[in-house]
């Protein structure tokens, strides 16, 4: 039964995705999102690419964006080139009903937030196991890229603001994930966040701290997979 419903899923985050790049035009620069679901509508974009003609630029928040859209065909551009983008595709680790999001999970909360905040439009796919009323709901984290040099007045300052912060180890080597800025991640754990907007203010502001994982009145419209269909929020 669950591998079943896990294939459901998986085709519902294809046509999520679908369903994202329908927003793409014709000489659009696009910013780039990561993870699966996104990879599905990169994967799709690409196609458009081929098939349709489609001229678009790509500005990837990471490296494994930017490896996916070259194999799929998709140019490349930087925010020096083009500083506004027409329209971004990015995933989400949680949503509320409000949009609001906790991102960074993949580690690439600083690039994808800058795309975000650079966008004119941001479109989020997810599964509905991303899905939440409350942001911290079922022990979610809080990812914060933090410098290095102040990782330790970064952990308390947390602790004071009644978050746990854990460094991130890596998987496969030892020591703490370094992100593409040469930095390293927290995870803190909130619990339930009433005010995302307020923390994510307060954390932001400790020195030491590069950005946060709190996307808040950022997004436009999300697509949200589930077995049977695609949900639809928006402003």
């Amino acid at each position: 039964m669950k591998a079943n419903t896990d294939l459901l899923i998986q085709e519902a985050k294809k046509n999520a995705a679908l369903q994202a790049i329908k927003h793409v035009k014709d000489n659009f620069i696009v910013g780039l999102g990561s993870g699966t679901t996104v990879a599905f509508a990169i994967e799709a974009l690409g196609k458009r690419v081929k098939e349709e003609k489609l001229r678009v630029m790509g500005i990837p928040s990471s490296y494994q964006a930017f490896q996916l859209a070259i194999q799929q065909g998709i140019q490349i551009t930087t925010l020096d080139e083009h500083p506004i983008i027409d329209i971004t595709i990015d995933g989400a680790d949680q949503i509320t009903p409000k949009l609001d999001l906790i991102k960074g999970m993949g580690a690439a909360l600083v690039r994808e937030k800058i795309v975000a905040t650079a966008s004119k439009y941001n479109i989020i796919i997810v599964d509905k196991s991303k899905r939440v009323n409350v942001l911290g709901e079922n022990n979610q984290a809080v990812p914060i890229e933090v410098l290095p040099f102040a990782l330790s007045l970064v952990k308390n300052k947390i602790a004071d603001l009644g978050g746990n912060p854990v460094v991130r180890e890596g998987k496969g080597k030892l020591g703490p994930i370094i992100t593409d800025n040469g930095n390293m991640i927290i995870d803190a754990n909130f619990g339930l966040i009433q005010n995302p907007q307020d923390l994510a203010i307060k954390v932001k502001n400790i020195p030491g701290v590069v950005e946060t994982g709190f996307f808040v009145d950022l997004t436009n419209i999300a697509y949200i997979a589930t077995e049977n269909r695609v949900e639809q929020l928006q402003k």
